[in-house]
């Protein structure tokens, strides 16, 4: 995993700094705590820089890519990051829309906000130096409004009867879109479920749906999607791992004031599943979630189907 600037060599100076002992007890401990969506303390920096920074970039860089190539001609100028903690979805944007200029991080944490300010000057990156960090809550935003604004991996950790509300506040304040994300797990998609019925109908859902009808996830199925990174030396220690991968759930949606230039066809919502015969996609789009089956015999669409990622938009048009 690379981060924009020199925030590697950042990120890897203030592990070497600050390193000390227990630093399994610490990842083990964060990794509980993320499981039931409470939030980070300051003795848990450590973990989370070594274990879930990596992971959290990685669903936000992915999330990101999808919403540029569903609008290509949005080309933000300032974002607002909402909990953003050392700023991991400030990194993931500024690597996807380089032209940012403006740039303000809001964080309920004191040790985040110290935290994202030593990185930010360390970053190399202007916009990053130039950044206004705020030790707010969610719930307290400031007034202004950004091109983008984000809340990653931050939802999980309110009640969820705010959900809906501190939704509306965040959609309010971006002037071009709204990414949320959160981790992939029936917790974490109930946020963020909760959160596009709070703004169905107010903007344009750009991913992952299709569609702007009622979600038709039942019988406690969830929207959720996977992408692998590299684990560094680091990461690996603190999580006594012995593959040097892993997979990172989240959920997401992203909504706009414009339109994305596809407006049809289906999310692959699973891994596929493929045979000599045909292939089965699990898929979401208007009609609901439902299977489809593409025989063999149609080879173009059998290769595709073969070759298609959990996540990725589908039409056997296309």
């Amino acid at each position: 995993m690379t981060y924009p600037g020199q925030l590697d060599d950042a990120v890897a100076l203030w592990l070497a700094t600050k390193r000390g002992g227990g630093m399994r007890a610490a990842a083990e401990k964060l990794q509980a705590r993320y499981r039931k969506g409470e939030a980070s303390t300051s003795d848990s920096l450590f973990a989370y820089l070594a274990t879930r920074l990596p992971a959290t970039y990685a669903a936000n860089q992915r999330v990101m890519a999808e919403v540029a190539d569903l609008l290509p001609d949005f080309a933000p100028q300032s974002v607002l990051d909402c909990g953003a903690g050392p700023g991991t979805a400030t990194w993931a944007a500024l690597a996807q829309w380089p032209g940012l200029q403006s740039i303000a991080q809001v964080e309920a944490l004191p040790a985040f906000c110290e935290l994202a300010k030593s990185l930010n000057a360390q970053s190399g990156l202007s916009p990053l130096q130039a950044a206004h960090v705020q030790h707010l809550t969610i719930q307290k935003l400031p007034d202004e409004k950004a091109d983008l604004v984000i809340a990653s991996y931050v939802l999980a950790e309110m009640p969820e009867r705010e959900t809906a509300a501190i939704a509306r506040g965040l959609w309010q304040r971006a002037t071009g879109a709204l990414i949320l994300i959160e981790p992939g797990t029936p917790n974490g998609f109930a946020r963020i479920r909760a959160a596009r019925e709070a703004l169905r109908g107010g903007g344009h859902i750009i991913a992952p749906c299709t569609h702007a009808n009622a979600c038709p996830m039942e019988n406690n199925d969830w929207c959720h999607f996977k992408t692998r990174l590299a684990r560094s030396r680091a990461h690996m220690h603190a999580k006594s791992a012995t593959v040097p991968f892993e997979d990172e759930a989240f959920s997401y949606l992203a909504i706009a004031r414009t339109p994305a230039i596809i407006t049809s066809g289906a999310r692959i919502i699973a891994p596929a599943s493929s045979g000599k015969v045909s292939a089965e996609l699990k898929l979401c789009d208007a009609s609901g979630v439902h299977t489809e089956s593409i025989a063999s015999r149609n080879k173009p669409a059998y290769k595709r189907a073969k070759k298609a990622r959990w996540g990725d938009l589908w039409s056997v048009d296309t």
